[in-house]
């Protein structure tokens, strides 16, 4: 009997794209699937079809002899053929694990199944630092206490005493267990060895079998200039340990600034609350202000102009929060305010009073 025409088993035309196709193919697997169809007798020799029909067109060498000589183009060995929908699977991975991953099961075929004993990625850290301004803004190292699991050495993290493992009794090995219902056969994940197939001879006396330990270490962190509170540092491979031969993960440190008795920080500027007298504002003056440096004593001095107003800044280039990426630094920007005194000598007095009577009341 002819086979019937493979753009037409998919549903699409001739001029279909590689996504487009691979779409259609995922609807039509869907819509066939036996699991689906339990009443018709034809649905996995359909199935089977579609599956042929897709591994023809989605292979550029089988689509262009194909697309020329139509079946006869694949007589000579392109053609692929499929024993069961288990092959199907198996050879189409990719495109079954999000559909049938867990939904939709064929004696065991529609689940694509992680091998438990792989080795496995230990999982990343995430802890805080708390840093000085000046230690944020011109980058230091420090050191930070960490707690956490991490694989036994004495059981190589396997749980057993020695390291020595057996075969799972209750699943054979297989890491599965299988049960009937109905016509179909579940499968799920051994209770017993949870899918490894394999279970301790004894358990490590070290962990008590659980296959960690409780580790505590020192990470020294090296922290960049410039930068900020919320940023976070990721040191790569300073995670938890792996398992079975895996790769360690990695430490996020988040960083928290604290505030600064004379500074407060606005991106890479920084704003210093400047008091000055109200002589000193009307007549102008020259003032030693803190200024963010290595040296925690470090002064400039800046001048205030005659007639400074209570809120005006005055702006020092450059004395800001070094860039964390790239040259340069931010601004200090010097908030104005007037100094008001609370109490007043009687000489004091007089004079603000001989001062007032000089000014125009009008």
């Amino acid at each position: 009997m002819d086979k019937p025409d493979y753009y037409g088993v998919l549903g699409v035309s001739r001029e279909v794209s590689v996504t487009e196709l691979k779409k259609a193919y995922r609807k039509k697997a869907l819509e066939l699937h036996p699991d689906r169809n339990p009443d018709d007798p034809q649905s996995e020799e359909q199935f089977k079809l579609c599956a042929e029909a897709y591994a023809v067109l989605s292979d550029p060498n089988k689509r262009e002899l194909y697309d020329r000589f139509g079946h006869a183009g694949l007589s000579g060995g392109g053609a692929p053929g499929f024993a069961d929908i288990g092959d199907v699977f198996s050879q189409f991975q990719d495109i079954f694990g999000d559909i049938f991953g867990g939904g939709f099961g064929f004696g065991g075929f529609g689940r694509r199944r992680r091998n438990p004993n792989a080795p496995k990625r230990g999982a990343d850290i995430r802890t805080d630092v708390g840093l000085s301004l000046r230690d944020a803004a011109f980058g230091t190292k420090t050191e930070i206490d960490l707690s956490h699991p991490s694989p036994c050495e004495a059981c190589h993290g396997n749980g057993a005493q020695g390291g020595v493992l057996v075969g799972c009794a209750t699943c054979g090995g297989r890491g599965q267990v299988a049960r009937a219902q109905g016509a179909f056969v579940m499968t799920t994940t051994c209770p017993t060895c949870h899918g490894r197939g394999t279970q301790a001879k004894a358990a490590c006396e070290e962990c008590q079998g659980a296959g960690q330990i409780d580790l505590e270490r020192v990470v020294m962190v090296s922290v960049p200039r410039g930068v900020d509170s919320g940023q976070t540092l990721r040191l790569t491979g300073q995670g938890q340990a792996g398992s079975r031969g895996g790769p360690p993960g990695d430490l996020y440190v988040t960083v928290h600034v604290e505030q600064d008795e004379d500074f407060q920080r606005e991106g890479y500027d920084l704003i210093h609350r400047l008091s000055v007298t109200y002589p000193q504002a009307a007549l102008g003056t020259k003032l030693e202000v803190p200024v963010l440096d290595e040296d925690e004593d470090a002064t400039t001095t800046l001048k205030v102009p005659a007639g400074t107003q209570p809120g005006q800044t005055l702006v020092i280039r450059g004395a800001g929060v070094p860039m964390l990426k790239g040259r340069g630094r931010g601004d200090l920007i010097c908030v104005v305010e007037v100094s008001v005194p609370k109490k007043l000598s009687r000489e004091q007095k007089r004079l603000l009073k001989d001062l007032d009577g000089t000014f125009d009341q009008s």
